[in-house]
């Protein structure tokens, strides 16, 4: 179906629930290893019937980006950090297909051994557009294009001549140009390129430069939209993915409204690189980025923190002056199954390897370590960094670790050992199960710390990275302000650090320490019961050993369930199909302890709807219990 016809639809249908393209629809960042060969990208996108781009550069030593356009036929490309014409017979792409392009064997794009990074941008209304034209050298000439909105970013090259790529950004205006393939600041360049006239939401002007409209030669545009108050994108088709502007000063954050998953970055009152960075190759807030430039053939470097993250856009690293930015948003698509969001392994028990820890999709938690003996819960996630450890047995600060290997696509780790004693747990952030919301303390009582859950979190875990301190945990069956410590045995403490029930946009701390002290980075990992995939409850324990069942609205039961009892001194049990969860004894360990797996007791059996429990500790008479199961 055509793009026009599914996003009408879905805006027609959006009063009785019909949904939008989601942000996975129309953009990936896919990494992967050359072969030297043919290899087929798998990113979900849609570029044999809609059409698109895809941009991929190898990360290192250095080399050429490549911009490869299914409008402009497979065995081109184009080379957005030169200024050559479009080069044609080329061995870089053999087909664009419905879930994304075959690649060839060209060194460019498939070097053997090499790591590549890859950016598809798939035509859609209010977010991407493609025209070609043939220029006729009239000023003021009006070309056409389908992107239905503001446009943010516009790009032009001659595919005919070697000329620089022209761009226009909505933030300094249509008498000022820029140019894709080098640092120059932002110039005013009169009526020459976009005859001082702004692009409208159905065409876009250009002057009689060269570099945009001379007769005769061929030009290609690349249109990216600014959605402000008419995205129909998402669940309700009315989120926003896509959006560019400016901003000044070394420290400034940027409001988006969602956390980005990519950005390009250009300083516009000076000279500047035209910076990229993205989530999969790492954007840690806190820590070192990995950055390529669109300029530039440089190979990836990591040894700045340039850019931060928030959950509701970016912060300013990079230095003063006034820059402008193309931000995407994280993910909108709502998983339909738990093995789309969840996922066990052992060390290097799954091929191939790596990642020797598979999940089969890119990892954004994960907590790791040895069952049978005395270790540490080793947890991380991507939001912080591939380097940075906290430990829920423990009320240490982040500590500095190996580099786990985050920027995988199907799991994360790198290591030569296939060790079935260490375990992973694996999260991926999505609306209505997890998200994970890394934030500064400022000490103010009532903080609103704003997440992307897309729900209220019925289950939030809070540790200060800089200082020794617990972990702080709210659950929905407490009170708005009881809490308890996820690395102790405490039961439910009335001490106000949660200040008010989550909401769907939200949580609220007061300045304790542990939660909210001024100076102090935090990270936060936030919970929900999704349909058929997760379940956050709790249950009165009533001392039957028959096999009580825990109903979680699954089908297939739970794989993993985590169980604490509220009212007594007791620990978090922590039970996995991938140990075992059998109508027989069922190793499990505790999350707030380093103690290895017990492995003689009987308390959970598995069940379709859930799962069932029996006597002892986790079903005393009386006690109330909080639970956290995964289908």
């Amino acid at each position: 179906m055509a793009t026009k016809k599914k996003m009408l639809q879905a805006a027609a249908g959006n009063a009785t629930g019909g949904a939008g393209l989601n942000v996975e629809d129309v953009f990936s960042t896919y990494l992967y290893v050359g072969t030297g060969a043919t290899q087929t990208i798998t990113n979900g996108i849609d570029l044999d019937g809609e059409g698109g781009i895809v941009w991929t550069k190898m990360r290192y030593p250095s080399g050429d980006h490549t911009l490869m356009d299914s409008g402009l036929g497979t065995g081109t490309r184009l080379l957005p950090n030169e200024n050559l014409a479009l080069l044609t017979g080329e061995g870089c792409s053999t087909s664009f297909n419905s879930n994304g392009i075959t690649l060839g064997s060209d060194s460019t794009v498939s070097n053997n051994t090499r790591d590549f990074a890859s950016w598809t941008f798939r035509k859609a209304p209010k977010f991407f557009d493609v025209v070609t034209y043939t220029g006729n050298g009239v000023a003021g000439r009006t070309i056409s294009h389908d992107l239905g909105t503001t446009v943010g970013m516009l790009v032009v090259k001659s595919t005919s001549h070697a000329t620089d790529w022209k761009v226009l950004h909505r933030s300094v205006g249509a008498t000022i140009a820029m140019e894709l393939n080098n640092t120059r600041a932002a110039t005013d360049v009169d009526d020459a390129f976009w005859d001082d006239t702004p692009p409208t939401d159905t065409h876009f002007t250009v002057g009689s430069n060269s570099g945009v409209n001379l007769s005769g030669r061929t030009y290609v545009a690349y249109l990216f939209a600014h959605n402000d108050g008419d995205g129909e994108f998402g669940g309700e088709a009315d989120a926003y993915i896509i959006k560019c502007g400016s901003f000044s000063g070394y420290g400034t954050t940027v409001n988006l409204g969602w956390e980005p998953q990519w950005l390009l970055v250009k300083r516009s009152d000076s000279t500047g690189e035209w910076v990229l960075v993205d989530n999969m190759r790492g954007i840690a807030t806190g820590g070192q980025d990995a950055v390529l430039y669109a300029h530039a053939s440089d190979a990836e470097t990591s040894a700045n923190d340039w850019i931060d993250l928030t959950s509701t856009g970016f912060t300013n690293l990079l230095g003063s002056g006034t820059y402008i930015y193309m931000a995407i948003r994280r993910g909108t698509k709502v998983p339909e199954s738990g093995t789309e969001v969840f996922a066990m392994d052992t060390l290097g028990g799954t091929s191939p390897n790596p990642p020797d820890f598979y999940s089969g999709w890119p990892v954004d938690m994960s907590m790791f370590r040895r069952r049978s003996q005395t270790a540490n819960w080793l947890t991380t996630d991507r939001l912080r960094g591939p380097t940075s450890e906290l430990r829920t047995n423990s009320t240490e600060a982040e500590q500095s670790t190996a580099d786990v290997g985050y920027d995988q696509m199907t799991g994360y780790f790198d290591d030569s050992n296939v060790v079935s004693d260490i375990v992973s747990w694996m999260w991926k952030r999505a609306p209505g199960f997890f998200d994970v919301v890394a934030y500064s303390g400022n000490s103010t009582a009532g903080r609103t710390v704003s997440h992307n859950l897309g729900v209220a979190p019925e289950m939030i875990w809070v540790k200060n990275r800089d200082t020794t301190n617990d972990w702080n945990v709210w659950h929905s069956a407490l009170t708005a302000t009881q809490s308890l410590r996820l690395n102790l045995t405490n039961d439910v403490e009335n001490n106000s650090w949660f200040t008010a029930s989550p909401t769907d946009q939200a949580f609220f701390t007061n300045s304790y320490q542990g939660i909210n002290a001024s100076g102090n980075d935090y990270i936060a990992y936030l919970f929900a019961s999704l349909d058929g995939i997760s379940k956050v409850g709790s249950y009165t324990g009533d001392g039957t050993s028959n096999g009580r069942i825990i109903d979680c609205g699954f089908t297939s039961g739970a794989r993993f369930v985590l169980i604490k009892n509220t009212d007594q001194a007791d620990n978090w049990y922590v039970w996995d199909s991938e140990r075992g969860i059998v109508d027989s004894t069922d190793p499990y360990l505790k999350l707030n302890t380093d103690e290895g797996e017990v492995t003689d007791a009987d308390w959970i059996d598995p069940h379709s709807s859930g799962f069932s429990i029996r006597a002892g500790v986790i079903n005393g008479n009386g006690p109330k219990y909080i639970f956290y199961a995964i289908a």
